[in-house]
């Protein structure tokens, strides 16, 4: 029986080590401005080489005892498409063997995009598209929204529940997923049950661990059609919803809803950084959000505005997204393309961002980070070793980040998993 399951693996486990950071070490990275050096200790590279035909970045997350978690969907040479879950066994340790989450008769949307995840001690939730079984040649991007648990630390996934609660033959994904301090369950995803060109963003919710969820909230419309939801709770509850929208003249502008009442309702949207970006098209680059223990949010997202200039900005909100800081550029390469940031807060307000660097001939995953609430941010630290894209991010409470990558070379595709410990001693002024 171990040999079959293990034939049915489209992934093999390879343990390699950082060329420039090994396990334990202390690396000495850039000063931010106005700050000490910080010293954070970089784990080693753990990677997972594919040998599926084709598979999305990752998705990520760091629980609080430290175990990383990641989750990804493939497809085979027959064209057999599966969502994958797998798990370091401590620390810095290798991963365990991927474990299939859907069902043998069930086929997951292919469009490239990871499956949302979200972990609460021996519970794995994951979230992803299943191609809608009444789909016909004529409706090819049509999807539901399938919510998977695991009770047993991702050994094993029971069978799925549909999410949404209409029953169109309709798209229904780019879906996120957070857990509040409470112990709710969100989900956040583009709906286009509307029947309207650009979709709307819609939420529910679960209080009983997964096994069922709320009447399904329409948020919004006029939504932009591939950029994913983000979702981020605050210590007193506040539950945020980030998505880009489209205004009058194709104006594509990152937004931010807040509900005060545990996600049964939505403030209306508000602007975050009034970019101007007039595109045609969508750009399939969603926002992140984080929110530390004294409730600052913080957004982060890729826009090329009114002069079409491609960059990464952060903000942040001290009244819970009424209103925003003045945007911060973090990339800073004039001669790269910045695309596709991801962020990571932890409660003392301590920011890992991570995003691709792209130039004619490589594709680098880069990060930076700022211990003083967003204040000042290192210069810019390169994590990849070959052409590397998709970077996510998690942070736990004790400020151990979890990285994750994709990265291209003959002959085939590897996710790259990292750990970095940040400091444990005070840092600057505001935390």
């Amino acid at each position: 029986m171990l040999s079959d399951e293990l034939k049915m693996q489209n992934v093999t486990l390879l343990l390699g080590m950082s060329v420039a950071a090994l396990a334990g070490a202390a690396v000495a990275a850039a000063e931010p401005e106005g700050g000490p050096l910080a010293d954070l200790t970089f784990g080693p590279k753990l990677t997972i080489t594919h040998t599926a035909r084709a598979v999305s970045g990752p998705s990520l997350k760091v629980d609080e005892q430290g175990t990383v978690h990641i989750a990804w969907m493939e497809e085979d040479k027959n064209e057999v498409r599966s969502v994958r879950y797998a798990r370091t066994s401590q620390p810095g340790r290798s991963l365990g063997m991927p474990v299939r989450v859907n069902q043998p008769d069930e086929s997951p949307y292919w469009r490239q995009e990871a499956p949302a995840l979200a972990v609460s001690g021996e519970e794995v939730f994951i979230a992803w598209a299943l191609s809608h079984p009444k789909a016909g040649p004529d409706k090819p991007f049509t999807s539901e929204l399938r919510l998977s648990r695991s009770l047993d630390g991702g050994r094993s996934f029971q069978p799925s529940v549909l999410v949404n609660d209409d029953d169109q033959v309709v798209a229904h994904s780019f879906d996120s997923l957070h857990l509040g301090h409470d112990g709710t369950l969100h989900i956040a995803w583009i709906d286009g049950r509307d029947g309207k060109k650009e979709p709307g963003t819609y939420a529910t919710r679960s209080t009983d661990h997964g096994l069922s969820v709320a009447k399904n909230l329409k948020v919004d419309e006029n939504t932009c059609v591939c950029c994913r939801t983000a979702l981020a709770t605050s210590p007193e509850g506040t539950v945020y919803l980030a998505w880009r929208k489209v205004f009058e003249g194709n104006i594509r502008e990152t937004v931010v809803a807040r509900s005060t009442d545990g996600g049964h309702s939505f403030s209306a949207p508000v602007i975050v950084g009034h970019d101007q970006w007039v595109f045609p098209s969508c750009p399939h680059r969603p926002a992140s959000l984080g929110v530390d223990r004294q409730g600052r949010l913080y957004v982060v997202w890729y826009t090329e505005g009114a002069d079409e200039v491609p960059a990464v900005y952060l903000v942040y909100s001290d009244d819970q997204g009424r209103t925003f800081s003045p945007k911060q550029a973090l990339n800073v390469s004039k001669g790269t393309f910045p695309d596709h940031p991801q962020m990571a807060v932890d409660g003392r307000g301590r920011i890992v961002v991570v995003w691709e660097e792209q130039s004619p001939v490589r594709r680098e995953v880069v990060m930076r980070y700022s211990f003083d609430r967003g204040r000042t941010f290192s210069q810019p630290i390169k994590l990849n070793e070959k052409k590397g894209q998709g970077p996510v991010v998690s942070v736990n409470s004790q400020g151990l980040v979890g990285l994750a990558w994709l990265e291209h070379a003959m002959p085939g595709h590897k996710t790259v998993v990292q750990t970095v410990q940040l400091p444990s001693g005070p840092q600057l002024a505001g935390n």
